[in-house]
């Protein structure tokens, strides 16, 4: 059992305790800081377009400029971090990108917006980068995967938060309003995040954290860890393409909804809140492959829903979609983590890398297919994609040890 004495082997702090739910609530203000930011422009892509007079495809950038940022910042941010500690990075971070989102309401030009957008995923790089690694030094390692799990629920919050609370706003007074609204409340968050945080005790910054970054990328990029990380540039891919489009589509016939009606489908990011927790509480008992291929066959089910033409279907499709893709993340994310034998917070990172590279290479690509071939071939080419991550993942567990 881990204790208290400073003096002893540092453990970590076990479920029940004050500590451990600090941690937890901390981190659920730093997740909503983040992807409330990150993805506030989401609901009010058609108001975007229309208000600057750009394509569909050409509004959703603002997202993948935002992903991409993050993309590129996991790696850098998690070599500072391995430096300055994990809390001080993410403060930071938060700092930062809050500070960019209120720039981005008052940019008058698309191009520099997009700018700021991707500067903003940049900052935001910090969380990710740090979170998982801050959790495995901070927590029993017996219940850090659990701790992961939830984590990754509280994430959902924060992008439920950003997309539901822009889109009335945004109708009422302007998608720049909405945006300054969502800015506001990841400032409030950040400030909840910096209060309440606990000290860390884990941190050490030894000779494994002291890897060059090279080489703790290179010793990351084993054959295992990568059918992990393709996991999440294929699902997450394919999350952010249904959501980017799924307004434009929505508002169109025989649909013909309001976007106040489209912005209360968003609730259904709900559905990953309690499947990202439910996936970590099974892991022990069918192992983390069979849960894995579980969760992308309920994502597949959403997505087939999603094809007809009623209302109350494709309501049940995103429900369906959205839950199986957290509990899917959740279990890839705590993998990683789990297989990682040196350069912790790099893998992590890695991960992250290749989960927001997803985000916006697919998030323009699928919109591409979008505009020119329409919703159908959308969701056909998401099918697609969750179907190669089951195989790939299928694949190497056969050809390999069991994990």
């Amino acid at each position: 059992m881990p204790t208290n004495d400073d003096d002893a082997p540092w453990q970590g702090h076990t479920q029940g305790s004050r500590e451990y739910r600090l941690i937890l609530a901390a981190l659920t203000c730093a997740g909503i800081a983040t992807f409330a930011q990150l993805y506030s422009p989401q609901g009010v892509l058609p108001r975007i377009a229309e208000n600057l007079g750009v394509r569909p495809d050409q509004a959703a950038l603002l997202i993948s400029a935002a992903t991409i940022g993050l993309a590129l910042g996991v790696l850098p941010w998690s070599w500072l971090a391995d430096r300055m500690g994990r809390v001080r990075a993410m403060k930071t971070s938060l700092v930062v990108a809050t500070l960019c989102g209120f720039a981005v309401t008052a940019w008058p030009g698309f191009e520099g917006i997009l700018v700021l957008r991707a500067l903003e995923g940049f900052a935001l790089g910090g969380l990710p980068a740090a979170a998982i690694a801050y959790l495995n030094e901070e927590v029993h390692p017996s219940q850090a995967g659990m701790a992961a799990a939830i984590y990754v629920s509280g994430t959902t919050v924060g992008g439920l938060s950003g997309r539901v609370l822009s889109v009335p706003v945004a109708d009422a007074f302007g998608w720049r309003v909405a945006i300054l609204v969502v800015t506001a409340l990841g400032a409030l968050a950040t400030l909840a995040f910096m209060l309440s945080i606990p000290k860390a005790r884990g941190f050490k910054p030894d000779a494994q954290t002291r890897l060059p970054l090279i080489d703790a990328i290179r010793l990351n990029l084993r054959p295992d860890m990568l059918v992990l990380f393709a996991q999440g540039f294929l699902l997450m891919g394919g999350l952010v393409a249904i959501y980017n489009y799924m307004t434009f589509h929505l508002e169109a016939p025989p649909f013909s909804l309001r976007p106040t009606t489209i912005s209360l489908l968003l609730f259904s990011y709900l559905a990953g809140t309690f499947s990202a927790s439910w996936a970590g509480g099974r892991v022990r008992r069918h192992g983390r492959l069979k849960v894995l291929c579980s969760s992308i066959a309920i994502m597949l089910g959403g997505a087939a829903l999603m094809l007809g033409t009623l209302t109350a279907a494709f309501v049940l499709g995103l429900v369906l979609f959205t839950a199986g893709f957290f509990a899917a993340h959740a279990i890839a994310a705590g993998w990683v983590g789990q297989r990682a034998t040196g350069g912790r917070s790099q893998a992590a990172s890695l991960y992250n890398l290749f989960y927001y590279a997803g985000s916006s290479f697919f998030g323009w690509f699928c919109g591409l297919v979008f505009v020119s071939l329409g919703w159908t071939a959308t969701v056909c080419t998401v099918i697609g994609m969750a179907v190669l991550a089951a195989v790939l993942v299928t694949w190497h567990a056969r050809s390999a040890a069991p994990p």
